[in-house]
């Protein structure tokens, strides 16, 4: 489908930067929007959204010029989250990647959509800008100012079972929107948490559903997992089952803040953040009942992408690979209650 035909039916039209595999672009076009471009450099992401969303510019958003993107009416952007993740170093703005949000303030100033969505890590909330001021209030000037028009704009720490995602994932929503306008906007509020239990969404996987494969643990880290008991940890497993390193921190608790390795989920609680390492000493990854990761389309489920979703699976470098674009994701359901929120308060 090329852009002509994408912006050829009247609904608002999103721009979309460090788009990756596509769960933020999904949630607006389900929401009403028409998809007018999208871009990511990352090879296996792009791999998924053309796939299923159609076509994404390749190219390194440095070398993308103002003119050669279209119009759009919101522009929405994940910029990469890396260098303020938890899991990360925690480089922030030192970190090349985490100045990159200048790149969609470039590119907002010469489009001035109506409305401009960012999403990012929790720890983005802790950073700070080079001048020593929060990176979030620092994001917030630069929109206020964008070409003496400027935007309306706040953030919002979100948590994602708050808005129907099974899954406890805690990340900031920037939303502006063009001060002419006159638009103050309102974060959705919160929902009651229903039906978001492991239980109510990998149980019903049906028979040929795509991507049911997973990725193997090592044989050290299965032999761990088979000590654990559903809804348990690492902190199940004996002092003399554990490696020397495992017990070394066991025996220090308080010094290495009580970490939840091995965390085992039980069917019956909301998931952990799903992570792009799908480590299990990173996240809760570990099936609550079989001694394995959860599928592709398991997390793809928890990440509320519809079964008729597609990802690639051809090989264990694909399979491994489809962990990570999944886990980097903004989840679909996440993204459809932010755009409906903005096709309401904008474009009604």
């Amino acid at each position: 489908m090329d852009l002509t035909t994408r912006e050829a039916d009247g609904r608002p039209r999103l721009l979309s930067l460090f788009s990756g595999c596509g769960g933020l672009d999904l949630g607006f076009e389900q929401a009403g929007f028409r998809l007018a471009w999208a871009n990511d450099h990352d090879a296996a992401a792009r791999a998924v959204y053309s796939l299923n969303l159609g076509e994404i510019d390749p190219r390194d958003i440095l070398e993308i010029r103002d003119g050669e993107i279209p119009d759009g009416d919101v522009l929405a952007a994940g910029f990469p989250c890396q260098p303020f993740s938890n899991a990360g170093s925690r480089k922030g703005v030192n970190d090349p990647r985490g100045m990159l949000y200048k790149e969609c303030l470039r590119i907002i100033a010469a489009k001035m959509p109506k409305a401009v969505l960012f999403e990012n890590v929790k720890g983005l909330l802790s950073s700070k800008s080079p001048d020593g001021k929060s990176l979030a209030d620092a994001i917030i000037d630069d929109l206020s100012g964008i070409s003496g028009i400027g935007y309306a704009a706040g953030y919002e720490l979100v948590n994602a079972a708050d808005h129907g995602v099974p899954q406890n994932r805690q990340r900031v929503f920037f939303v502006g929107v063009r001060k002419d306008l006159g638009v103050s906007f309102r974060f959705p509020y919160r929902q009651m948490k229903r039906n978001l239990l492991l239980r109510h969404h990998i149980l019903d996987i049906p028979d040929g559903a795509p991507n049911q494969v997973h990725w193997p643990l090592s044989p050290q880290a299965l032999d761990m997992v088979r000590r654990i008991p559903e809804g348990g940890s690492w902190k199940d497993v004996p002092d003399e089952s554990l490696a020397p390193r495992f017990r070394k921190i066991k025996s220090q608790m308080k010094k290495y803040h009580s970490p939840k390795f091995y965390r085992r989920f039980s069917l019956s609680e909301i998931c952990g953040t799903i992570t792009a390492s799908a480590q299990p000493e990173n996240c809760g990854i570990i099936h609550p009942t079989q001694d394995r990761r959860f599928t592709i389309r398991e997390i793809a489920r928890l990440q509320t992408f519809p079964d008729s979703f597609r990802f690639i699976d051809d090989t264990p470098k694909d399979v491994t690979a489809m962990y990570k674009v999944i886990g980097n994701a903004v989840p679909v359901s996440l993204a459809r209650v932010f755009a409906a929120s903005i096709m309401d308060q904008v474009f009604a």
